[in-house]
């Protein structure tokens, strides 16, 4: 069955998304209903994001001529089938370690990988990527909701299901034929570089500073990420409503993404890594000060700042390179602000909330706080 490009693209976002609506928000909440401590769970978390870390890197990476990509993303949605499928076989710490390990090596490439099918169509195709990627969004706010309302009216187990039921979703809607197939060549791959190529490119210091503030400003976000729906469950939130304060986060991204063209049209990546990072001093501030709901609500509001902004900063930074670099500085952004740095955060988060409980937000402030002052100045 062979459907239009931009609906398998926009199917396969939703897909993705709505596992990671579920996943996000309430996988800490699921690993506490097996037993673990905070400690432990912040380690399983930490471990996987690592993974991320690594599968976005380095299998994402693998992947040079754009006529692969449908390939590579049927493969990848897969193996993460089978991982998920694998939850269900034990709950044994070792087990869910290797589990955890597998379902984020090969769950995180596919957005990369996405993006990268994203910008081929767009050549190809002219394909609009905004609409496009708007349907992920719409799928995260969808799944964190209803996981919410599942796991207050039954249990934690409704997660596991709900996640289940999403990857083989995801799987399936990959497995339609797209209208028009991805075009490349080898050519391009055969002068990447190498290494040296990476290590000249990090040794710019715009570029390096560039990424030492979008992983401070995305590594502060390891907190809200693993232990709020954990925090804010002890401070007597129910689930649904720890789903709704989420998808009102996303709600908000959703919102800027759509008027991002209008809004930040004459701005640079620079001016908007400020935003950004003044936007998540304030909103983890909030976070650590207090549990009442006013807050939360306008704290969820700034994850349009903290998140968004820096993302839409980071998309400016990387699309006025050129060539080659354009790839690289896509799949280390991926890998490490949304990968190492959060899972670096999150393994500290895991030790620290056992004693700061939701005072740890005050940590996130702290975090983010330096990449005030380290934004590139070419931007």
């Amino acid at each position: 069955m062979a459907i239009g490009s931009a609906k398998w693209l926009g199917l396969g976002y939703f897909t993705y998304f709505f596992c990671y609506g579920i996943y996000l928000p309430f996988w800490s909440v699921w690993l506490k209903g097996t037993g673990l401590d905070a400690e432990k769970i912040g380690l399983l978390l930490g471990c996987g994001m690592v993974a991320r870390f690594i599968g976005s890197l380095l299998i994402a990476s693998q992947v040079k001529n754009p006529s692969q990509l449908i390939t590579a993303l049927r493969l990848l949605a897969l193996m993460t089938c089978l991982f998920a499928i694998g939850y269900w076989l034990g709950q044994q710490w070792m087990w869910l370690l290797f589990v955890m390990i597998g379902f984020n090596l090969f769950f995180s490439p596919l957005v990369p990988l996405s993006d990268a099918l994203a910008a081929t169509w767009t050549q190809q195709i002219g394909l609009t990527y905004g609409p496009v990627r708007l349907w992920g969004s719409l799928a995260f706010v969808i799944s964190s909701a209803l996981t919410g309302m599942l796991v207050t009216a039954f249990s934690s187990q409704a997660i596991l299901v709900l996640l289940s039921l999403g990857a083989i979703s995801m799987l399936g809607g990959m497995m339609l034929t797209p209208a028009t197939k991805p075009q490349g060549s080898e050519r391009q791959t055969s002068t990447d570089g190498g290494w040296q190529a990476w290590r000249d490119l990090l040794r710019e210091n715009a570029v390096w500073r560039f990424m030492l503030c979008v992983t401070l400003l995305q590594g502060a976000h390891a907190a809200y990420y693993s232990f709020s729906a954990i925090w804010w469950q002890e401070s007597g939130y129910s689930a649904s409503i720890i789903g709704y304060l989420w998808s009102l986060g996303v709600v908000a991204e959703i919102i800027i993404f759509a008027l991002s063209s209008r809004l930040f049209r004459r701005w640079s990546a620079r001016d908007l890594l400020l935003l950004s990072g003044v936007c998540a001093i304030i909103r983890w501030t909030m976070l650590g000060s207090s549990t009442a709901l006013p807050l939360l609500i306008v704290a969820q509001i700034l994850h349009c700042g903290s998140f968004t902004v820096c993302h839409l900063a980071a998309m400016r930074f990387i699309a006025a390179r050129k060539g080659a670099e354009v790839i690289r500085l896509q799949s280390l952004y991926s890998a490490q602000a949304m990968g190492g740095g959060i899972a670096v955060m999150t393994m500290i988060c895991g030790v620290l909330f056992a004693h700061l409980q939701g005072h740890l937000f005050w940590v996130m402030a702290l975090v983010a706080l330096p990449a005030l002052f380290l934004r590139p100045r070419a931007a």
